[in-house]
């Protein structure tokens, strides 16, 4: 397994654009259009790769000098459950603290709480809908990653 930046625009982040739009577009109903997609270029983009094939992907998006916003998590179907989710998490947190980053957060949908629950994010905040979908806000101080 490895971890790696993806380079927007890139045959990587083609590649990640399928798996986003595989596994989040159904599941959260996401329009990854040609608009939405141009908001990518301004963020980090992470994947997880297994003898070459992108496993898993996320991307941090700066909100300020100490926060970044953890977007667009996803993991191909059929290797949930295997931590790979957790170890692109981790990932992305050390990666945000080496930069100086003291705080990640997200609007994580309602069914993935008790993945982010056991990686040390807590619930603060109201409850929202976004397409139908209950989501949280979910965060993670990075003092002790």
């Amino acid at each position: 397994m490895s971890l790696q930046y993806i380079d927007y625009g890139t045959a990587q982040y083609k590649e990640m654009v399928k798996l986003k739009k595989t596994v989040l577009e159904k599941t959260l109903g996401i329009d990854f259009n040609t608009d939405y997609l141009k908001m990518d270029q301004d963020n980090i983009l992470l994947g997880c790769y297994d003898d070459g094939r992108l496993e898993g992907c996320c991307q941090l998006k700066r909100i300020d000098d100490k926060t970044m916003q953890l977007r667009q998590m996803a993991v191909a179907s059929g290797l949930q459950g295997k931590g790979i989710g957790k170890v692109l998490l981790r990932f992305a947190e050390t990666l945000a603290k080496d930069q100086g980053y003291k705080r990640i957060y997200m609007h994580a949908p309602e069914a993935s709480r008790g993945f982010y629950e056991k990686c040390g994010y807590v619930v603060y905040g109201e409850p929202f809908y976004r397409q139908g979908i209950r989501h949280l806000l979910m965060e993670k101080k990075l003092y002790n990653i």
